[in-house]
């Protein structure tokens, strides 16, 4: 059985790359993924994903994830399983005690949640947008010091 966390993230991408708009068609496109759960688990799974449905372009309500409302959904064809496989992070830049980590959309929250959780003590904290995350460092922290500690979500660039 895989894990809740693979489960949340697989939601996180579905959600996020195509227009789903009934938890039967989430169930369906989550067992084409190899993920069995029942109708109660997934809307657990969504509330605590605080998934909502919003009107798309052509007016169906579809699930959005929080702060994307005006998300405009990639249009590229890649698979859910290529999708977890990349971790989302596009770019680091620093500037003075202060970092900026560019992300694909939605992104940014669910890394900046990951590096908060992390036990990097060169980084005070974070703040994300839906594909920006910026990170306030310690004084006198070195740029390879973050970046070894945030090798975890830039091995996949």
């Amino acid at each position: 059985m895989k894990k809740k966390a693979d489960r949340l993230d697989t939601i996180k991408i579905i959600i996020s790359s195509k227009e789903v708009s009934s938890q039967e068609e989430l169930l369906q496109e989550l067992m084409n993924e190899g993920f069995e759960l029942t109708q109660a688990t997934l809307s657990r799974d969504l509330k605590q994903l605080k998934v909502a449905k919003a009107a798309s372009m052509n007016g169906k309500y579809v699930y959005v994830l929080p702060n994307d409302i005006m998300y405009k959904r990639n249009t590229e064809q890649s698979s859910t399983r290529d999708m977890l496989m990349n971790s989302g992070f596009i770019s680091l830049q620093f500037s003075g005690n202060l970092a900026v980590i560019k992300t694909r959309p939605g992104y940014a929250s669910s890394i900046a949640y990951d590096i908060d959780n992390r036990d990097c003590k060169d980084i005070i904290g974070t703040i994300a947008g839906d594909d920006t995350i910026l990170l306030v460092l310690k004084e006198n922290t070195s740029r390879v010091s973050v970046e070894n500690c945030l090798s975890f979500i830039m091995h996949n660039k």
